[in-house]
């Protein structure tokens, strides 16, 4: 029998300790994320999703097999030290006399995008979290999990071609350790149409000052006009369309992000950024050119941030065929 996490109940923006890269989040530059329930009419939810670039889904997949997939996962990684002593594998509770220096995470935001973070000290953690993602609970169970495969065939209205790409990002968070800048994830998906839908997937629940994902109000919009802006000029320097896809990312950050300074970002571009907690069960669905970041994980009871990235596609049309192939750290993506 599992131990389950607390739930809870979001009421208001209490913004004390919510932060990102550059600094403290306020009442002012702050709103919340519209949550959704999934039994509402498709029609609807597809509205929501075109008008605003996201859905908040609440409880879509069962709270149980989530929190089975973060108690194998910890359970894999708690050889490392990385737990507090005396504590449930499930609860993922970093322990608070060590350093999250010496557990680094993965994916996006790192040097060269996704090369392999830490050095010989993180060698063991670092190794472990890559290996969950082969592992059957989390690639052939949960990434293709029915509720959130058959809820995406209907919603997208792709029905049989609704395609699962194999590569995800499974990332934890420590506390206090660094979370991910600005993106949008057609940035990393180049070699396809921007038709994908991207589900992140909180495993486990993250309080709002726990390192969750935030979005950008509106940011689809602006996501579009960079990709645009970027897209023109590119061919008015006379560059071929494969010319111009390279010269996309190597336009970004060499990790391929937007900006590392969120509060900036929304300052320069006038908007807010999106919040909340979120709960085990929860996915959050969002466009290709949605722009979105994470605040730095100040929970005040050291527990680890779980999340995951799956991607969807409609498979009859053409879609970033690197994306078929598990994660491996600096794959080029």
């Amino acid at each position: 029998m599992y131990h389950l996490l607390p739930s809870f109940k979001m009421v208001g923006i209490e913004t004390e300790n919510l932060a990102v890269n550059d600094g403290h989040l306020t009442p002012e530059n702050v709103s919340l994320l519209r949550p959704s329930q999934p039994t509402l009419p498709l029609e609807q939810l597809r509205k929501r999703y075109e008008e605003d670039g996201y859905l908040f889904l609440k409880q879509v997949l069962p709270r149980q097999d989530v929190l089975a997939a973060r108690e194998a996962y910890f359970s894999l990684l708690e050889s490392t030290g990385v737990l507090k002593p005396g504590t449930a594998p499930v609860e993922g509770i970093f322990d608070p006399a060590k350093s999250h220096l010496d557990y680094p995470g993965i994916g996006a935001g790192h040097a060269g995008g996704n090369g392999r973070p830490g050095g010989d000290k993180a060698a063991a953690f670092v190794d472990l979290a890559l290996e969950a993602h082969y592992q059957d609970w989390y690639a052939k169970k949960f990434c293709n999990h029915p509720a959130l495969y058959d809820f995406i065939a209907r919603f997208s209205d792709w029905g049989k071609d609704t395609l699962s790409l194999r590569r995800t990002l499974l990332r934890n968070n420590l506390p206090g350790s660094k979370p991910i800048g600005v993106h949008y994830d057609q940035i990393f998906l180049r070699h396809g149409d921007p038709t994908s839908i991207t589900a992140w997937v909180p495993m486990g629940d993250i309080k709002l000052n726990g390192g969750g994902l935030i979005y950008l109000e509106n940011g689809d919009t602006i996501g579009l006009e960079m990709e645009e802006a970027f897209y023109t000029k590119a061919k008015e320097a006379g560059l071929s369309d494969e010319e111009a896809k390279s010269a996309f990312n190597s336009n970004m950050m060499s990790t391929g992000l937007l900006s590392e300074h969120p509060s900036d970002f929304a300052r320069e571009h006038g908007r807010r950024w999106l919040v909340s907690a979120y709960e085990a069960g929860d996915v959050v669905l969002h466009k290709p050119h949605m722009i979105h970041a994470s605040t730095v994980n100040n929970d005040p009871d050291n527990i680890i941030r779980l999340a995951t990235d799956l991607r969807f596609c409609d498979s009859s049309k053409p879609y970033d065929k690197r994306w078929m192939n598990f994660y491996t750290f600096g794959d080029g993506v």
